[in-house]
């Protein structure tokens, strides 16, 4: 189980790392667009993603 976890989080270091990399200064224009939305807009958005993750994840589980 451990091991799942750990390879999830590189997963998403993975993922995360790949704008900065291939497009940094779209990725820094994006960071501070983001800077100025509204803090309630963010976390809806966050709850959003978690739902859409969780769905997916599920949908995975099933196959």
């Amino acid at each position: 189980m451990w091991a799942d976890l750990i390879r999830a989080l590189a997963l998403v270091c993975v993922i995360e790392g790949l704008m900065p990399f291939i497009a940094p200064q779209r990725w820094r224009d994006t960071m501070l667009r983001l800077a100025e939305v509204a803090p309630r807009q963010l976390r809806i958005f966050g709850a959003v993603m978690i739902a859409i993750g969780v769905v997916v994840l599920q949908l995975v589980h099933q196959l």
